[in-house]
């Protein structure tokens, strides 16, 4: 797996970087199988507190690896489908993912925060990669794109349920039937990404390690609101936010965040 992606935690924050930099971090077989087991293993990993994804070398991701797109080009069943469709296995996720999806999908099932930090390019599978990060920081000059269509596709990796609520609907009706590359500021501006910085990746470990000063379990409640306020109703939103609530208030964690603030020294928080 460390040829693919490799993991550095540090005060509660894991680092962690696509590493296939002589490929632009291009996915192939190997790499899904590393998005996915790193992704599983910050799951459960004792003491998170924040993720970073970030790509070595070029680029974030330049997409699916030339060499699939190559046996798509024989017309091969055989070859063709080992190389790219093997990857839509019929196998699906507890939150209905198949393999591939369950690459960018796996993002978000991860109860803390992750930070997506973006530069050069992310293309197609990169682009989804990135957007299955719960907030995106890009330099201005990055080039991201929903690039499928060039290749006589559509976005699969679970592009449709990240988009959702990001952008207006005729917004990601262009971006999916044409195809253009749109950069860094444009995704801003339209909602894909959430800052621009000229150091992506710094920016993102900084405010990393100031969200793992916070109080763990209030942020993790966090998470599950906010993923459930993309799909639940309202009954079962404010519901959840009761029960989240009742949990903190007068927990260990929240009596000490109000005890520092009142003495004015800095948390310690227990996982």
């Amino acid at each position: 797996m460390s040829d693919r992606v490799t993991v550095d935690i540090q005060g509660g924050v894991a680092d962690v970087r696509l590493v296939r930099a002589d490929k632009m971090n291009a996915l192939d077989d190997a790499m899904f199988s590393a998005l996915i087991e790193t992704g599983e293993r910050l799951k459960t990993e004792a003491g998170l507190r924040a993720v970073v994804l970030s790509g070595e070398g070029r680029a974030f991701c330049a997409g699916l690896d030339m060499g699939s797109f190559q046996a798509m080009a024989s017309g091969e069943r055989g070859g063709a489908r080992d190389a790219s469709t093997a990857l839509l296995t019929p196998k699906r996720t507890e939150g209905g993912s198949n393999r591939a999806q369950h690459a960018c999908m796996v993002w978000r099932e991860i109860p803390v925060p992750v930070i997506g930090a973006v530069h050069g390019v992310a293309f197609g599978g990169g682009f989804q990669l990135a957007l299955g990060c719960d907030l995106r920081f890009v330099t201005a000059d990055a080039k991201l794109a929903v690039l499928e269509i060039k290749w006589g596709l559509i976005p699969d990796m679970a592009g449709m349920v990240l988009m959702r609520g990001l952008v207006r609907d005729d917004v990601a009706r262009e971006l999916t039937w044409t195809g253009r590359i749109f950069s860094g500021e444009e995704a801003v501006a339209m909602g894909l990404a959430t800052r621009v910085c000229a150091d992506p990746r710094a920016e993102a470990l900084a405010l990393a390690a100031e969200i793992a000063t916070k109080n763990p379990h209030a942020i993790r409640a966090g998470k599950r609101l906010l993923n459930l306020m993309a799909e639940g109703d309202q009954h079962a939103i404010l519901l959840a936010e009761s029960k989240e609530q009742g949990a903190l208030i007068s927990s260990a964690n929240q009596v000490e965040a109000v005890t520092a603030n009142l003495q004015k020294r800095a948390p310690q928080f227990a996982d």
